[in-house]
């Protein structure tokens, strides 16, 4: 970087090129949103048969195609931010160093050498003169031996000295703005896509490189944006996105989507797109990781007339079998998370939103999806599953959440619905069927419940906070928990020191307790607490939770008449059928979701079973 450049630089011209780059990238997502939630979703509604699903298939391809367009580039955008901020910083030393030169009746040449003028006082009887050449030459190309150049020139006369000082600031911005240059060329260079129509897992995989290279760069000017607030409330969230800019919030989101997209207060959209694009580029990640596995020899080789273990699959599965293993679970879960996203208009349902999303690296893996949109709902239901619930089993889960939806949408023509399953905690692992009635030692003990109570209270302050900055006003929620699940309610419930659960409703299912002995000690009332649970024999979870104790007391659960409950009547045969299609017990779910109280059938009877 030469003196001319850099003083002439139109940083503009960066920031212009910056904005075409985020336009773009805001057009590529609306190009997705555009296929996947109207035209598949019309082409579902009027269309059928293998030429139509055939033509439906290539539109979710071009919409993966547009989702890597926007994610790219927005990271170019917010790279060529990072390159202006760090080129401006230098050419404002740059000018200010020109301009204090000037203001001292210095005079900086076009090669950026700075000439001083003759001493006013006299050395030895005579004014030392000034020098028309006198300032270091910084072209840029030698910068160190310009600064020495200047530094070795012995001169009696003082503005001497005074225009090295000018010398060292022009060489230092020019510095600056030749080490910018070298850092963000490559970089840019890097942020190019294959030149076929395909994207690749292999391609997500290298966009997630793309993203580190550029925020390892623009370090500085991220630092420029103001940070999220430290274990912020949900409502300090949504304050400081507010307060952003709207090039801000691209560039913040584009660097940090993991983060935006777990921050609660947050509007649904923006969380979606966040973490759609960690989804998008950890599934690519993780399929890189599991073909680069070599494969699996055979367990048993022949050995006589008999099979021996081979030695070589031992190897094998020491050194592979576990990351394989983990691989394959979350790719698994992953995969059903994305044909959620392409069922969209399948059997009615809505645009789904990712709103909590994160890999089985540490635990089973976390995924927060909602049917429809929860920041506009007239009403809203958060699902949170029980034991051994994973990230790749995360399907049962999710077509719970789906026929919620469908049932309640068609109880309350004309409102909005949206339901979300909420996996965001660590569940206990079961090695025994529910549905026999066995407790795995994990799910004996609290402290599953116990630690994700509190994830739990802040997701549901946050969709509260987003609700109201949305539409001005608080929808009606309901919080449905099912076996384990109801017991981490109930902790977040009773939680001391908190306020009341951010909930009107709570629905609890098969519960084996929740931590206290009367409805009215969660806090939302005892009229708007239902509990549900098919007789013993079907269902013997209740039972298990009495002996181990996960009520308050040993013998209290909440559909025991002394715990004050609405006690619904259910169909369900066992542990897990209370979602089953056109059952009661999904109906009286649904009743509760949208408010028809009066549609609920109670029971005082564990026996009874709807008709």
């Amino acid at each position: 970087m030469d003196f001319q450049t850099l003083k002439s630089l139109k940083l503009s011209e960066f920031s212009d090129a910056a904005d075409g780059y985020r336009n773009t990238s805001e057009m590529a997502s609306n190009a997705k949103d555009s296929i996947d939630n109207e035209i598949i979703f019309k082409m579902r509604d009027s269309l059928e048969g293998p030429t139509a699903g055939s033509a439906i298939r290539q539109l979710q391809r071009l919409s993966r195609n547009f989702h890597y367009t926007q994610v790219e580039c927005g990271l170019i955008s917010t790279a060529l931010n990072g390159l202006a901020h760090d080129l401006h910083a230098a050419q404002k030393k740059l000018r200010e160093a020109i301009a204090d030169a000037e203001s001292s009746k210095f005079t900086v040449g076009a090669d950026g050498s700075v000439s001083y003028p003759a001493a006013e006082a006299k050395t030895d009887g005579k004014a030392p003169g000034g020098s028309a050449d006198g300032g270091a030459n910084i072209d840029g190309s030698n910068l160190a031996e310009a600064l020495q150049r200047q530094a070795n020139s012995v001169n009696p006369n003082p503005n001497h000295a005074i225009a090295q000082g000018y010398a060292n600031r022009i060489a230092e911005a020019l510095q600056e703005a030749t080490e910018a240059d070298a850092k963000w060329a490559p970089k840019l260079r890097a942020l190019k896509a294959d030149d076929d129509l395909k994207v690749s897992h292999g391609d997500w995989a290298d966009a997630q490189k793309d993203m580190q290279g550029v925020l390892k760069g623009a370090d500085d000017y991220l630092d420029s944006i103001t940070e999220p607030p430290k274990g912020g409330s949900p409502k300090e969230n949504a304050e400081w996105w507010q307060g952003l800019s709207a090039q801000e919030r691209a560039d913040y989101a584009a660097m940090h989507p993991a983060s935006v997209g777990a921050m609660n207060g947050l509007p649904a959209a923006v969380r979606d797109e966040a973490n759609r694009t960690v989804l998008a580029e950890t599934r690519g990640e993780y399929q890189t990781a599991l073909n680069a596995i070599p494969p699996e020899p055979k367990k048993l080789v022949p050995a006589g007339r008999s099979l021996v273990a081979n030695p070589e699959w031992t190897a094998w599965n020491a050194k592979y079998g576990d990351d394989r293993l983990r691989l394959t679970d979350a790719l698994q879960g992953m995969e059903t998370i994305q044909k959620r996203f392409d069922a969209t208009g399948k059997e009615g349902l809505p645009e789904a939103y990712l709103l909590g999303f994160s890999p089985a690296g540490e635990g089973d893996g976390k995924v927060i999806v909602a049917n429809g949109n929860p920041d506009t709902a007239d009403h809203t239901a958060v699902y949170v599953p029980g034991t051994g619930t994973t990230l790749g089993g995360i399907e049962t889960d999710l077509t719970r959440s789906d026929r919620l939806w469908q049932v309640s949408h068609a109880f309350a023509p004309g409102q909005d619905v949206s339901t979300i399953t909420w996996f965001d905690y660590d569940a206990p692992r079961s090695a025994y069927p529910f549905d026999k009635g066995d407790l795995d030692p994990e799910a004996r003990h609290d402290e599953y419940a116990a630690a994700g109570a509190p994830i739990l209270r802040d997701f549901l302050d946050g969709t509260e906070a987003a609700h109201r900055a949305e539409t001005g006003e608080s929808g009606h929620t309901t919080t449905i928990g099912h076996s384990y699940g109801t017991t981490l309610i109930g902790d977040a419930a009773k939680a001391e020191g908190k306020g009341p659960l951010a909930t009107d409703d709570l629905v609890l299912v098969g519960s084996p307790g929740v931590q206290v002995d009367r409805a009215e000690d969660l806090r939302v009332g005892a009229d708007h607490t239902w509990a549900m649970t098919a007789p013993v024999g079907d269902d013997n979870v209740g039972l298990g939770g009495k002996i181990v104790g996960l009520g308050d007391n040993w013998w209290t659960i909440p559909t025991d008449e002394s715990f004050g409950a609405n006690r619904m009547t259910t169909d369900s045969e066992d542990h897990s059928g209370y979602w089953n299609e056109g059952s009661r017990s999904l109906e009286n779910q649904a009743s509760v979701i949208i408010g028809e109280y009066d549609e609920v059938k109670l029971t005082t009877d564990l026996v009874e079973l709807a008709n």
